[in-house]
């Protein structure tokens, strides 16, 4: 997941929903990486799912936040692998962007099939929903443009009312990331079941 956000980055056409906010401000604040950032983030959606759930906070999901900081580890490392990749042209970037959409939903429906332990992103978004009551993908769909509205928010704060940092890379990925993911979940539940154990 880490490695498709690295490929958005690198593109600079925009990025995944749930990553606009980060991007915007490790665009204004670039002392701290983005990964920083994207691990800061991470870990104040954890809390928020605590704020939410209250007492139905299942203890184990408290593991997103080591996962967030080796996740915005990550992010770095491969940000400095891609950084290699030439991204002269918008073609290039453009394709940039779709690698980096596919190989997220990849590692996304791999978390799905686990059933584990959440993502942040995920976790926020399954919170709301489990105390709503409302379908997980509405709840989905509200949470990606709060995610966009505050990054927009915050770009026109920072960067004396431009919007810096949400692109159609921003579009692409809110509209085939689900779609994606959905693909690869249907393809790699059964094998990965199996080599999980799982039923």
């Amino acid at each position: 997941m880490a490695l498709g956000i690295a490929f958005s980055k690198r593109a600079d056409l925009g990025i995944s929903t749930i990553s606009s906010v980060p991007n915007v401000i490790s665009i204004k604040f670039d002392f701290l990486s983005f990964g920083f950032w994207s691990m800061a983030w991470n870990i104040l959606l954890v809390f928020g799912q605590i704020l939410v759930l209250r007492k139905n906070f299942q203890k184990l999901q408290l593991l997103q936040i080591p996962l967030s900081l080796l996740f915005g580890y990550f992010t770095d490392i491969n940000l400095n692998i891609v950084s290699i990749i030439p991204s002269d042209g918008y073609i290039v970037k453009f394709l940039l962007v779709c690698i980096g959409v596919v190989i997220l939903a990849f590692g996304i429906s791999l978390t799905i099939i686990a059933n584990v332990i959440f993502n942040s992103g995920e976790g926020m978004v399954k919170a709301i929903s489990d105390v709503s009551g409302k379908p997980f993908g509405k709840i989905k769909t509200i949470f990606d443009i709060f995610c966009v509205t505050t990054a927009a928010t915050l770009s026109l704060i920072f960067f004396n009312f431009q919007i810096v940092g949400i692109r159609e890379g921003t579009l692409i990925a809110a509209l085939f990331t689900g779609v994606t993911v959905s693909l690869f979940s249907k393809i790699l539940k059964k094998p990965v079941s199996k080599l999980l154990g799982l039923k």
